[in-house]
């Protein structure tokens, strides 16, 4: 017999509710299958923690006196500047931001750096952070430059806005060229050197809702530490990318755009990090509850590392030149072996997410779910889905013409 979301809270009220891990779920069907777990089962708890470089946080800093009006000019925290053109004392500071005087962040080929993701690490710290911003002067805010010192616990609002995270799945990177190259996907090393890959597989929300039947606008969610909720489906949203006879997508698919109270949050699932070559982002815990409405879901929430596959892509090939053809599929569990076989050579695989603290992630909501201070949400819409007119553009490059 089918649930409903509502049926469900009131068993999470009433300390009823039968709540599992993904990884838990795997064994369950296993052992009772797929119709009796869907039965005993209520929620399912799924969980990631990785770089997830389109994440950032806007603030707003209240007024000083004589008032200033930093939309129009600059701004910066520790350095490394944030927007703030939307009105005077709002700013938002993105993950990958770096110092103006430091355009590659010191970290080509030397050492690493500090940046946007850094930032707002040290800010859910409770550090004090150096804010400089000038203004060009009005009658209603007259003051021209700003240097202070500001705090998590001062500012009006702090709120971690990210307008892409939960990648549906990713590839394994691989450098096919006889030079090593740095990447958002870590250092690659020549020749098949080694291979990186950045997913919780088993453990990752979408990957145990395919079909985005419960995630969706307006979840709530672990986010940071916190409680956040699901805005909206993310940028570079892609659902109708190649998918298994499970329906987990083969290649990058799903995303979603995210927000919750930085005030909330902590800096164990908030953290700076650095590639070499390549810049500096933000690594983000999300948690996901999925409800057990019924047999298809359970089956879904209860997918394998064995049963979810990805693609090799040569980066030294796929960026900058843009074409990203794979050199063969490989499933999670022989990812986590330590190595796979490309181009018939063995090569080292790394994740440059981490499992451990997904897993964490996912036993820690389970729990605040089963003590009931974490409810679940009905969306309050859809995310487009596989069979749905959605279509993921690349840029078209058109020739800009000048005038006279």
């Amino acid at each position: 017999m089918a649930k409903t979301i509502k049926e469900i809270n009131e068993k999470i009220k009433k300390g009823e509710a039968v709540v599992v891990t993904a990884e838990e779920m795997i064994e369950i069907v296993k052992e009772k299958g797929t119709k009796k777990a869907a039965q005993e089962v209520d929620v399912v708890t799924t969980a990631t923690f990785g770089p997830m470089c389109s994440s950032g946080a806007y603030l707003n800093l209240g007024h000083a006196k004589p008032k200033i009006k930093l939309g129009g000019g600059r701004a910066y925290l520790n350095s490394v500047p944030v927007y703030a053109g939307f009105a005077a004392v709002d700013i938002y500071i993105g993950a990958t931001a770096l110092p103006d005087d430091d355009p590659r962040n010191k970290v080509y080929p030397g050492e690493f750096g500090y940046g946007g993701g850094h930032v707002i690490e040290d800010l859910v710290s409770g550090k004090d952070l150096v804010l400089e911003g000038t203004g060009y002067g009005t009658d209603c805010y007259p003051r021209k430059k700003i240097e202070t010192l500001i705090n998590v616990k001062d500012v009006n609002e702090a709120v971690l806005f990210n307008p892409r995270n939960l990648y549906q799945n990713y590839n394994v990177a691989v450098n096919a060229s006889d030079q090593i190259i740095y990447t958002y996907m870590g250092t690659l090393r020549p020749n098949l050197g080694n291979a990186n890959y950045c997913s919780a597989a088993q453990l990752s929300p979408f990957l145990n809702d395919p079909l985005y039947r419960t995630i969706g606008v307006g979840t709530r969610i672990f986010l940071g530490g916190g409680v956040g909720y699901i805005t909206w489906w993310g940028t570079q949203h892609n659902p109708g990318v190649k998918r298994a006879d499970n329906n987990t997508p083969l290649s990058p698919a799903g995303t979603a755009a995210v927000i919750g109270d930085l005030k909330q949050m902590s800096p164990d699932w908030l953290k700076g990090v650095s590639f070499l070559g390549y810049g500096v982002s933000l690594s983000v815990g999300i948690g996901i509850p999925i409800p057990i409405l019924d047999e298809e879901i359970a089956r879904s929430t209860a997918v394998s590392d064995e049963e979810l596959f990805t693609n090799v892509v040569d980066y030294s090939n796929a960026y900058p030149q843009g074409i990203a053809e794979s050199l063969g599929k490989v499933s999670y569990s022989e990812l986590k072996t330590g190595k796979i076989k490309v181009s018939g050579k063995e090569v080292l695989t790394a994740a440059i997410s981490s499992y451990p603290k997904a897993n964490q992630i996912a036993q820690i909501l389970k729990g605040w779910i089963e003590r009931g201070q974490f409810f679940l949400s009905e969306p309050v819409a859809s995310f487009p889905g596989p069979d749905s007119d959605y279509k993921f553009k690349p840029l078209k490059l058109r020739e800009v013409k000048g005038g006279e």
